[in-house]
């Protein structure tokens, strides 16, 4: 297309939609994909939902929630009466499609915050966050579905190693990964781990040197971050704001070799990786040769609309290593995930797990396989998503109602927990100090800052309470912030 030209609703192909996706993810990946492709060019108009309807036979109200979408996630700008257009600012080299060097894929086969204390890291203690409430879980469909798995189960598969992991589970993964993270991938390419941790480990072990830089969120999860440090990296912490990681910092770092983000919910301020950003960063990444690990930590969990696609579906130069976890979606002592990376990385990871031995129990991955392919992991995280939800709201209000209008949330769109930011007078001290008794564990958020300077504020946990114990938390809470401000008073 010829630079400048803008694209009717006749220049984009009817899309195709493939097995198992919705009209409306098929549009929406068909609009995405022209903005990355140039097609649709920063600044131009958007084909209008009536008109995209008739040329690709969809219902307007489809086509409007995935206008919708994309303005939330940052790619489209809509004005009532004015249209849509394209906001998003790709890098002119990035948005002419690579000519890929690696061999086609082949189609599937059929089938944040620091962790507390022990004591503390138990449900119904509030504001503990990155935690699931094991409530939520049935446990007699999983016990169900794992009896089943075994059952059958032929003799011989009870000793034949399978070093990336059960082949049950790394096609539901895939399946997974394809239907509800836009990643275009096949079990082959799926790695079976102990969680984002583990992953986050065996990536580090194997790609980085004493003395490489690596590019961590500030504020950021410092789990991860002392992952890096033990394998001998030197840290640079990039600050993040609404939009989450600040990429125009990446051109003062030549000499890195890796990038950590959490795009999806950014621990712990819960942003959400703005469009723009991701495609610099991913332009960041080809550029220096560098690699980019994503931690999708608790994308299922978005309360506003569906979850947002990870990075690496939009991965062209295969920079991005995506992994993600069972342990919160499900229950925190499953400890299963996940590890999607590139040909080159994946091979030297698998050689370094196989040295050390593979350490995923492969029970665990039969009765997870056979609980995703009855359909019933994804009933589970609708009854979660909807149960955390309904907490979220019961705290939001009941901080709300006793804050007197001097608190301010933000976060709160998605995962397990949201930042609450105090008024610029109260006493954090004084406020940590009367929460013990209280029964509250608090997390301030200057614990997670390593070079920046932010307004005091709190990370609150909520997934793991009941809706009273949300309301009567919530209302202590704020009446002790209330009184710990000068000239407060307790309610």
């Amino acid at each position: 297309m010829a630079k400048g030209r803008t694209a009717t609703s006749f220049d984009l192909p009817r899309p195709v939609s493939l097995p198992g996706q919705t009209r409306q993810e098929t549009a929406y990946r068909a609009l995405r994909d022209a903005i990355l492709d140039g097609l649709l060019a920063p600044g131009s108009a958007v084909p209008s939902s009536r008109s995209l309807g008739a040329r690709w036979e969809m219902a307007r109200g489809t086509l409007e929630a995935v206008l919708d979408r994309l303005r939330v996630e940052g790619y489209i700008e809509r004005r009532t009466g004015a249209g849509s257009r394209v906001q998003a600012a790709l890098p002119e080299h990035y948005s002419t499609p690579a000519v890929s060097t690696r061999a086609p894929r082949r189609q599937p086969g059929p089938g944040a915050l620091p962790a507390l204390a022990p004591g503390h890291a138990q449900v119904g203690v509030p504001f503990v966050a990155r935690l699931a409430n094991p409530a939520l879980f049935d446990r007699q469909e999983w016990a169900s579905c794992l009896q089943r798995a075994l059952r059958q189960q032929p003799l011989e598969s009870w000793s034949r190693a399978e070093p990336a992991g059960a082949q049950a589970l790394r096609e539901q993964v895939a399946q997974y990964l394809r239907r509800h993270r836009g990643i275009a991938c096949t079990p082959d390419e799926v790695l079976i781990t102990h969680g984002i941790r583990h992953s986050a480990d065996l990536v580090a072990r194997c790609l980085l040197r004493p003395g490489d830089q690596v590019l961590v969120e500030d504020p950021g999860y410092p789990a991860l971050h002392g992952i890096f440090e033990r394998a001998g990296a030197c840290l640079a912490y990039v600050p993040v704001d609404e939009q989450g990681l600040r990429t125009e910092h990446l051109a003062s770092y030549p000499m890195a070799r890796l990038a950590c983000v959490t795009s999806a919910h950014q621990a712990p301020l819960g942003a959400s990786l703005a469009a723009a950003r991701r495609v610099a960063l991913l332009a960041w990444a080809e550029r220096a040769g560098g690699w980019v690990l994503e931690d999708d930590y608790d994308s299922e969990f978005n309360y506003r609309s569906a979850p947002l696609p990870a990075l690496k579906a939009i991965d062209r130069q295969e920079r991005v290593i995506h992994c993600g976890s069972f342990n919160q979606g499900l229950f925190a002592n499953l400890r299963l995930g996940y590890l999607l990376a590139p040909a080159p990385v994946r091979d030297q990871v698998l050689a370094l797990w196989q040295s050390v031995g593979r350490s995923a129990g492969v029970s665990e991955q039969w009765g997870l396989a056979a609980y995703m392919h009855s359909g019933a992991h994804q009933r589970h995280l609708r009854r979660a998503r909807l149960a955390c939800q309904a907490v979220r709201d019961v705290l939001l209000a009941a901080l709300k109602e006793h804050g007197q209008g001097r608190l301010r949330v933000t976060g709160e769109h998605a995962g397990f927990h949201l930042t609450l930011w105090l008024p610029a007078d109260c006493d954090m001290a004084a406020l940590l100090a009367a929460a013990g008794p209280q029964g509250l564990v608090l997390q301030s958020l200057s614990d997670l800052c390593r070079t920046v300077h932010l307004p005091p504020a709190l990370i609150l946990g909520y997934a793991a309470l009941t809706q009273a114990q949300a309301r009567e938390s919530g209302r202590t809470l704020a009446k002790l912030i209330v009184a710990c401000c000068r000239g407060g008073e307790a309610g």
